[in-house]
């Protein structure tokens, strides 16, 4: 299918490209430059009426200023950083701290925050985005050289592909941060819509929704989505310890998958009971962490001149678990010079 370009805006004198990818059955995917962003996802219900399920914003200086990271490619560091510190081979790095003394998806100035270089290809109908992130960004080690591919296949899959190389020992877990309504991203809150989480554990937070490095069961717990429930069933007894200076709360927590870490497995399904419109995904890594958007500030205005509101949307953040450099017995987020990290997204859109 041919992919559209065109110029979504300008950002320090720098044009900001958007692609438009679609399918055969009419499914289609936005992506723009500043951040190696998904932007925008039509699909249609039960009726066949295509809407657009992931929040978003239409100027790109909106995208620059806002801190929740719409549909953003993040890192080096996706998740939270205690101290703003990791320890590599005995010396310790400080990172840009900005979430209190906290180090948040990157820091200050991470990936989301940059102009990625863009290579559509109609042949295998993706685009794949580009970063080369310097020795010392934000206080990492390493030369870096980041990839995002974003790839719309004709049985309604958008696979997304995160791969990065170093030339030094460094720690690299990069999400996407794309936020998600099933019944449409101007729909309002998704309290009345069915989530199932296929994870039969939880690492519970603390201050600041810092990891405490346990591992606990969800049995009991509100974190229990491994049956399908409405997602606002529970929102008001989440355990939330909050950050500092924002209102809100719901869930910002990481759950354990099922199965072995490096295999494409089931993390999670979102369903729309009312339009029959629903998505489900599978990736590659060990841990999702769901957020869903309580802290989204109140009237944000989103695309289209549509005010956006706590839980209007939810991400899936699949990764390796939050703090993990800190945390010995979580899954390692270590990459030396040679390897190749890998990090697969499977979305799968359905109507019923």
């Amino acid at each position: 299918m041919p992919i559209t370009q065109q110029k979504f805006g300008e950002l320090d004198g720098r044009f900001i490209k958007a692609y438009c990818i679609s399918n055969a059955n009419g499914l289609s995917a936005e992506l723009i430059t500043f951040g190696a962003r998904l932007v925008g996802l039509k699909a249609p219900d039960r009726q066949g009426n295509f809407e657009d399920i992931v929040l978003g914003l239409d100027d790109v200086a909106d995208y620059a200023t806002t801190d929740h990271y719409f549909g953003a490619s993040c890192g080096r560091y996706g998740n939270r950083i205690k101290n703003s510190e990791i320890k590599l081979n005995g010396k310790t790095y400080a990172l840009s701290a900005n979430e209190g003394g906290n180090h948040l998806h990157g820091g200050q100035k991470g990936l989301d925050k940059h102009i990625w270089a863009a290579f559509p290809d109609e042949v295998t109908n993706a685009v794949t985005f580009t970063h080369l992130s310097p020795d010392g960004d934000q206080g990492y080690p390493g030369e870096v050289l980041v990839k995002a591919r974003y790839e719309l296949t004709d049985d309604n899959r958008l696979i997304i592909t995160m791969t990065g190389t170093t030339d030094k020992p460094t720690v690299l877990n990069l999400v996407n941060h794309a936020y998600w309504n099933a019944a449409g991203h101007a729909s309002g809150g998704l309290h009345d819509q069915l989530l199932t989480v296929e994870a039969d554990f939880y690492t519970p937070v603390a201050e600041e929704l810092l990891t405490t490095g346990e591992i606990l069961t969800v049995e009991g717990t509100p974190f229990d989505f491994r049956v399908a429930k409405p997602i606002g069933q529970d929102l008001d007894a989440v355990p939330n310890a909050g950050v500092a200076g924002l209102s809100g709360g719901g869930f910002d927590h990481n759950w354990v998958l099922r199965d072995l870490e490096g295999e494409l497995r089931p993390v999670a399904t979102l369903y729309d009971p009312k339009s029959g419109r629903g998505l489900s995904l599978r990736s590659t890594q060990p841990g999702v962490q769901i957020y869903t958007g309580g802290y989204i500030t109140p009237m944000i205005m989103g695309k289209g001149n549509h005010p956006y509101c706590p839980y209007a949307g939810l991400t899936f953040e699949t990764q390796k678990f939050p703090c993990a450099p800190s945390i010995p017995h979580f899954p390692s987020t270590r990459l030396d010079p040679g390897q190749v990290y890998e990090h697969v997204m499977e979305y799968k859109f359905f109507a019923r």
